[in-house]
């Protein structure tokens, strides 16, 4: 919302939620999210033609266009629990909207949403007792957290989904000479509702089964030599199958990725395409897998036991320029080490402890009540020597460029001895960290001390 405020000047946005909490932070010095440029665009646009409201209902009334941009996390009970994506926000939304509005309106579905999700929203809207008319549009988002400001300045795509008649498709080129303001018409895509919501899981879907491909190779590698950076080059090289997510890691994280997978295998098994829903799931399986070998290596590798010792942990976002930790890889990584009796000091740049243990608690179900001693066997450093100093290992578990300029030298003195680096994305200059002291170990990188012929 804050860049079609920046884009498009003549447009009023304002953004409400019914947290007077997340408002205050909006409208503050601090925002509630870090994400790199987001500052400086809200800066510009906030009292000019953006602003943030609890008067959600004023609002309501006063808008044209209505984004419905609420959560619609993964169910934890009853009916397709661990797998169904719970729309009761949505519902919600829709209520709100046909209990106050005055005017006809255009609802635009922004959260990631079950194909359709447009239908029950419908059916909502077109119950209110008023006579208006409300159509409804799909118009989801593909941009990435830590680069979102450029993805929205430059989108590959746009897609804007709406009901194949002439009142749906005059909806659909309203919002489409929204986005014309700094799209290119060629890049704004229409489609029919149902195309545009299993899109979004779609595309999530594919761009995380080609990091769980890649970190089934890095597996494989570690077992026989090979070097999984290597592979990923010469793969990638091919113009059929690109570059990008091809890179090794701990494993994927985020608030997308997961849930809109489990979503697209509920689905799937709801039409009764068990196959299809198989072979989906295969991909969260081996996310699974990555993260527990790379906790099950760090056991293994430092004498079959971390009990009482420290352990640092170089991140925790699920990437880096960000402060997310929805499930990211770094707190399987903390429980496992938990239940190993580590003593674990995390260091992060913007992650903030209280979302640590939020997340730890609503998704792993650790907190300080059925956890003796969480508190204290876990410790949110301040400053990344302090992490280390006196630890036996240090893990990287989030790309921060930071981590690569640190004095490796100061941190292996420091460090108890042997000193083991996990590399968990193949961040660091491992020749370099070997010369200084370091054993470290990485994902799909032979381990040298177990072959002679490398």
């Amino acid at each position: 919302m804050a860049v079609i405020a920046k884009q498009c000047p003549d447009i009023r946005v304002c953004v409400v939620d019914i947290s007077q909490k997340q408002i205050d932070g909006w409208n503050g010095p601090e925002l509630p999210i870090y994400e790199p440029g987001l500052r400086e665009v809200v800066d510009e646009c906030i009292g000019r033609n953006l602003f943030f409201s609890t008067e959600v209902e004023a609002e309501i009334v006063e808008a044209d266009i209505i984004f419905i941009s609420v959560n619609t996390p993964t169910k934890t009970q009853g009916i397709g629990a661990g797998r169904m994506a719970n729309i009761k926000n949505c519902e919600l939304c829709a209520r709100t909207i046909a209990k106050v509005a005055t005017t006809n309106k255009i609802v635009v579905e922004k959260s990631t949403v079950p194909v359709r999700t447009a239908q029950a929203i419908t059916r909502v809207l077109q119950s209110n007792d008023k006579g208006l008319d409300f159509q409804i549009l799909s118009n989801p988002e593909f941009l990435a957290e830590g680069t979102a400001m450029a993805d929205l300045a430059k989108p590959d795509r746009v897609l804007i989904g709406g009901q194949q008649t002439e009142a749906g498709l005059k909806a659909a080129e309203t919002l489409v000479s929204v986005y014309a303001h700094w799209v290119p018409r060629e890049q704004i895509l229409t489609t029919n509702l149902w195309s545009s919501e299993l899109s979004k899981l779609v595309a999530n879907a594919f761009l995380a089964q080609r990091v769980s491909s890649i970190n089934s190779i890095s597996a494989l590698c570690e077992a026989t030599g090979a070097d999984v950076q290597e592979i990923s080059r010469a793969v990638g090289m091919d113009d059929r199958i690109g570059r990008r997510f091809l890179q090794p890691s701990v494993g994927f994280g985020g608030s997308c990725f997961q849930k809109d997978i489990l979503n697209l295998v509920y689905l799937c098994e709801s039409y009764g395409l068990d196959e299809c829903a198989a072979y989906w799931n295969q991909t969260i399986l081996m996310n699974d897998f990555q993260k527990k070998r790379f906790t099950e290596k760090m056991v293994g590798k430092m004498f079959n036991t971390v009990t009482g010792k420290k352990i640092c942990l170089m991140g925790y976002a699920f990437k880096k320029d960000t402060g997310d930790v929805r499930e990211t890889p770094s707190m399987f990584v903390l429980r496992d080490l938990l239940q190993e009796q580590a003593r674990i000091h995390v260091y992060d740049p913007q992650v903030k402890r209280e979302d640590m243990w939020s997340e730890m608690d609503y998704t792993c179900g650790v907190n300080k009540d059925n956890t003796p001693r969480l508190e204290e066997s876990v410790v949110t450093a301040t400053d990344p020597y302090e992490a280390c100093d006196g630890a036996h290992a240090i893990a990287v578990l989030t790309e921060w460029d930071e981590f690569k300029t640190y004095d490796y030298e100061r941190i292996y003195k420091s460090m108890s001895k042997p000193a083991f680096i996990f590399d968990g994305r193949n961040l660091m200059d491992h020749a370099k960290l070997r010369e200084i002291g370091f054993e470290v170990h990485a994902i799909g990188k032979p381990d040298p001390n177990s072959f002679t012929d490398l």
